[in-house]
């Protein structure tokens, strides 16, 4: 028996939705795999698109098969339709691995090659996580706060940036903002603030460059009380005070960016936190080699993963009432309450643009990640920690409407109603669908039956 004999036969699911070149580029990457083409079969997905992408597909990769379920079904509604096409009973009968990639990334020649050997090291391996990068490579801008802040919580404000220029040119889509910062808030257009992000006690400002040149940059910065701050790049440090006087206050700053760039890790497995929360390991961290040893995951990532036929069998595939997000964290949480694991390829390397379809921080990622979370926890988790999460919900709903309905019109301030409205969306949401998770959480393994080892609980439950 040859080589190519011996090799699992592997089905790639791909989906796409308006994806245009990126979905091209995805094809073309996995074109170029190092694997038998009598041992893999590419699926694309197209989700409802507008635009003439399956056309091209079909024209141009006349091997890929090609769904249209003239509809969007989700990410979860369309990878279960590109797994199962043609196939009648068990998976496992015709086919050893589904192989999952988002049509925003593309892959090295040997991703598949990789992922197929962590998962050969133990029949009970379920799933395997890629190395996910991000696509684009930056030059780095670490900033921060010699002072102490008050009370030293990781929620504490430091210094809020309110404009970035690139050698005298606005550019803001060409700028990310680390774990170190916090989301992006309202600016104060009356004070000409073009965006508002608050740090942290420290953060990085990394500039996409793709090239080696080097830049000015010019960042106009407040804050609620002088600070003491250090901006650094790779050819210069710069300290100074920022907020003398307030938030009223503004301060200009400019440093040299050298030709120092960086790769930036968007996942190398996931991990589950307090709340039921999951998240990317590794998550806007600087790739310098840290994840470079295969190691267990408490799950994988379904924008790149491979995922024993077997195990899909067993466990089932992804629910299609969470649509969107969290749908591989449920689907890894129950392979692990049956005993399987996960574990994560560091040579199994990808390249992603992060959430190019629904954006993050839009309104659909963020309905679907806070109504899912909850709805995952209930199927899944301890009873104590779904209690805990659920009144947390209730509680920050609350407040909120508090503040912004009640609190600010006994303050002559207009009553602010969008997130007040998207609050008790997701409340509402999440209430409509804990029956449903409940009943599963009961009839697949029986109530109360949910540890998970304490390696796992990130942060405490």
């Amino acid at each position: 028996m040859s080589e190519a004999e011996q090799l699992p036969f592997v089905r790639i699911v791909v989906l796409t939705f308006d994806g245009g070149d990126m979905t091209l580029r995805c094809l073309r990457s996995l074109a170029m795999l190092d694997w038998p083409t009598d041992r893999l079969e590419i699926v694309l997905v197209d989700n409802g698109s507008l635009d003439d992408v399956a056309e091209q597909v079909k024209r141009d990769f006349p091997t890929v098969i090609v769904l249209e379920p003239l509809a969007n079904l989700g990410f979860a509604g369309g990878c279960n339709l590109g797994i199962m096409h043609g196939i009648d009973g068990a998976i496992a009968d015709q086919i050893d691995h589904i192989a999952l990639i988002n049509n925003d990334a593309t892959v090295d020649s040997d991703w598949l090659r990789a992922l197929v050997a962590a998962m050969d090291t133990d029949p009970r391996v379920a799933g395997v996580a890629s190395k996910m990068l991000f696509a684009d490579r930056y030059a780095p801008l670490n900033i921060e706060i010699l002072d102490e802040l008050e009370g030293g919580r990781r929620d504490e404000l430091g210094i809020c940036i309110t404009s970035l220029r690139v050698d005298g040119e606005r550019c803001d889509a060409r700028f990310q903002f680390d774990e170190g910062f916090h989301g992006a808030v309202d600016p104060d257009r009356a004070r000409d603030e073009e965006f508002a992000r608050w740090s942290r006690r420290s953060g990085a400002v990394r500039l996409i460059d793709p090239d080696s040149g080097s830049h000015r940059v010019a960042l106009r910065l407040n804050a609620k009380r002088p600070l003491r701050v250090r901006l650094a790049s790779d050819v210069e440090a710069v300290e100074l005070v920022v907020g003398e006087g307030g938030e009223t206050r503004y301060t200009t700053v400019e440093v040299d960016l050298g030709s120092t760039r960086i790769d930036v890790i968007n996942n190398v497995g996931s991990e589950l936190y307090r709340f039921g929360f999951a998240g990317d390991r590794g998550f806007m961290e600087p790739d310098t080699g840290q994840y470079d040893a295969p190691t267990e995951v408490f799950a994988w990532c379904g924008g790149a993963a491979l995922l024993r036929a077997t195990y899909l069998d067993d466990v089932g595939l992804f629910d299609e009432r969470l649509f969107l997000y969290y749908e591989d964290t449920d689907l890894a949480w129950r392979g692990r309450l049956r005993g399987w694991h996960h574990v994560y390829a560091p040579s199994a390397l990808v390249r992603h643009h992060h959430a190019q379809s629904s954006g993050v921080g839009s309104e659909v990622f963020r309905f679907h990640t806070e109504r899912n979370r909850l709805l995952v926890t209930a199927r899944n988790a301890p009873l104590k920690v779904l209690a805990l999460a659920l009144a947390a919900e209730i509680r920050h709903c609350t407040k909120v409407n508090l503040a912004l309905l009640v609190k600010r019109p006994l303050m002559l301030k207009m009553p602010s109603r969008s997130e007040p409205r998207h609050r008790r969306a997701v409340l509402a949401a999440i209430i409509r669908g804990l029956p449903w998770a409940l009943r599963h959480r009961w009839s697949e393994l029986g109530g109360e039956r949910r540890a998970v080892h304490r390696r796992w609980e990130r942060d405490k439950w």
